[in-house]
């Protein structure tokens, strides 16, 4: 499943925050979006999932414009989970995650055989199935995040768009998402596309890194290719160091403010 976006430009009304993109994602690959604050990833993801209309420029899957597809066809193919969510406080976790079946029941109503097993894969998947009767105002905050995960999970997408996914979470609970996102990737070769802040966890969980700055995707490449001093310099303002370990991994050690505000 291919997802494409051709001479895009985003933003709000007449100001334009990312422009002259042009990138296609590999089908089963993980990509990582990063970049100051305020530079345009959330609304560049808002974009890419349909959300809001671009100010110039194509998005298609498989060929075909995201506004040709009927809603609910497109949620069957292409899901977002967005950085903050809303959720009901008296609803269990299983109950919330089968609200990501609607794109395929019939009549949004009907919930079959099929609908329950998806349920139940996604609740497996996530590790949930012993919390699945439990309240959601019950659970800590990278359980909350596991079924949210589920939820767009249990529509069954090829692709799958996420803003921040560890935001808010303690170290132990950012690694748990981001091995979970990555399996989930494995397992089902769903094509990833995430917003982080973290370059180390971009850079060991992704394939791919994008970096923005100032309008414009500045670096496209390998964590490989991407993670040098003089690259985080240039886009976050940092001098820092870069760790090779022994099993190839990449790290990023900040060491001071390259110019100062």
């Amino acid at each position: 499943m291919n997802l494409k976006a051709v001479n895009l430009a985003v933003g709000y009304g007449s100001k334009t925050v990312v422009r002259d993109i042009n990138l296609e994602l590999a089908p089963g690959t993980v990509t990582a979006l990063l970049g100051p604050n305020g530079c345009g990833k959330s609304t560049l993801l808002k974009v890419l999932a349909n959300l809001r209309p671009p100010q110039a420029g194509t998005v298609t899957v498989n060929g075909k414009r995201l506004g040709d597809y009927l809603r609910k066809d497109l949620a069957a193919i292409l899901t977002i989970l967005p950085q903050l969510h809303h959720t009901p406080p008296e609803i269990t976790v299983r109950e919330l995650v089968a609200l990501g079946r609607y794109p395929h029941r019939k009549n949004g109503f009907f919930f079959s055989a099929a609908d329950r097993e998806a349920v139940d894969q996604a609740l497996a998947a996530t590790h949930l199935e012993a919390l699945q009767n439990r309240y959601m105002r019950t659970l800590s905050g990278g359980e909350r995040q596991r079924v949210w995960i589920a939820l767009a999970l249990a529509q069954q997408p090829k692709i799958l768009l996420l803003d921040e996914p560890t935001t808010f979470l303690d170290l132990e609970c950012q690694l748990e998402i981001a091995n979970l996102i990555r399996s989930l990737n494995q397992t089902y070769r769903l094509t990833v596309l995430m917003v982080l802040h973290d370059l180390n966890l971009a850079a060991n969980f992704s394939d791919r890194l994008l970096l923005i700055k100032d309008g414009f995707i500045r670096y496209d490449g390998t964590p490989a290719e991407i993670m040098t001093p003089d690259v985080i310099g240039d886009i976050f303002n940092v001098e820092a160091e870069v760790i090779r370990r022994d099993d190839g991994k990449l790290y990023c050690l900040p060491l001071t403010v390259k110019n100062p505000v």
